[in-house]
This record gives C-alpha cells, structure tokens and sequence, in this order.
C-alpha cells in the first residue's frame, strides 16, 4: 500500500495529465451519444442510444472517480502519513558487531565527545529568496514537532513538497506539500518522534506549473530523542 501511495504522490502531474485526457474523450463521446438519442425517430434507435449513453456516463463517472480519488489521496492521506513508512528501521547485524570490550574510563570519553554531522554535497540547490530552508539550520539538532521555514518562490511556481531521508542514502519519505509561494515564512509542521535518533537529511524541492522540479534544497540534520 505505501509502495502505490508513493507512486500516487510522485507521478501526480502525470496521472492528472492523463485523467484530463480521458475526461475529454468520455465527454467528448457522451456529448455525440446525447445527440445520436435526441435525433433517433425509431424505437430501435433511441434503445441502441441510449445503452451507449449509459456505458458514455458509466466512463464519465469513472474518470471522475478515479480524479477525486488521486486529489484526496495527495492532498490528505500522503501528507500524513508517518514517515517510518518510507524510512526502514536499521537493524543490527550481530555477525559485523565486534566482541571486544573497552573500559569504563574510555566508554565514558566516547559518550560525552559530540559526534560530527556528515557533510552533504548536494546542497547546490539551496538559493537564497527562491529555493532555502532556514529552519532547522543545517547540521542542527531536532526533536519532537517542530516548524520548517524558509521560501519557495521560483517563476512559474506550481506546488513544493519537503521530504527525509537518512543521511547518504535515497530512501525519501514525503513529510508534507503546499501549493502557495512562501518568502520567509512557514513551511509547514515535522514530527520526528516517528522517527529512530540518529543523522538525517532534510530535502525541499520545488516544481514549476509543468511538473519540472528544480534542484532539490538538501541540509543535514540530527534528530535526537524528545
């Protein structure tokens, strides 16, 4: 189910694209139906219409159907999906894990020294007043729900969407979209409680009203245990 949920959100100008395109033929053909049955003089004609124009309105219905069902899917349940759904659950592997031991002293000096946040290399896409985020800031610290902010505002803006991943890795789960500019404002809200602590990265990407999507905003970030 979440494997079509992410087909649903990554393709859906496309699957816009192509409901259009039959909506317009099931009008087109249900329109040519209506007037078949409105001309017909003869009792045998007006019955063969009129099961055409049921079938035309069955098509119709349909296309409608399936529209709505793509918008409410996008718009709804996608965005609220947790993002553990997207994102496995790293598991330990007994046979990698050394079985040496270390001394107190030392575990203790390993636990307090801060760890360093890895570095990402596509963050090119990151423009100040079109493309950015500002906040969290790059290689800081989260924790429990927080408030991303920063601004989408490219020529002939269609929709943005902000997605996680863990660090060095291309399994991107959606956290939430939006279809209005932003200049220094709210994004939109992240709960990382969903999530396992640990290094992370956080991408925001930008699509024009064609569907292309400009080079996605990356920063890395920490998310610690609330």
């Amino acid at each position: 189910m979440v494997a079509i949920y992410k087909f649903l959100s990554v393709y859906e100008p496309l699957i816009y694209i192509v409901l259009a395109m039959g909506g317009l033929f099931a009008f087109r053909w249900l329109w040519q139906v209506w007037n078949e049955w409105r001309k017909a003089v003869y009792s045998l004609e007006k019955e063969f219409a009129l099961r055409r124009m049921g079938q035309s309105i069955f098509l119709v219905t349909l296309v409608i159907l399936l529209f709505c069902g793509e918008l409410f899917t996008v718009s709804f349940i996608v965005p609220n999906l947790p993002a553990s759904y997207f994102i496995p659950t790293p598991t330990l592997d007994l046979l990698a894990t050394p079985t040496g031991t270390i001394s107190a002293d030392l575990a203790t000096q390993l636990a307090l020294t801060p760890r360093p946040l890895p570095t990402l290399s596509n963050t090119s896409g990151c423009i100040p007043d079109k493309v950015i985020i500002t906040s969290p800031k790059p290689g800081s610290e989260i924790k429990g729900s927080i408030d991303i902010k920063g601004t989408v505002n490219i020529l002939n803006f269609g929709f943005y969407k902000y997605e996680v991943a863990p660090i060095n890795t291309d399994t991107w789960a959606t956290i939430t979209a939006g279809r209005d500019p932003v200049q220094n404002g709210s994004l939109g809200g992240w709960d990382t409680t969903a999530l396992t602590p640990g290094d992370y990265q956080l991408r925001l990407v930008v699509y024009d009203n064609k569907g292309q999507s400009s080079a996605p905003c990356v920063i890395p970030v920490r998310v610690i245990a609330p």
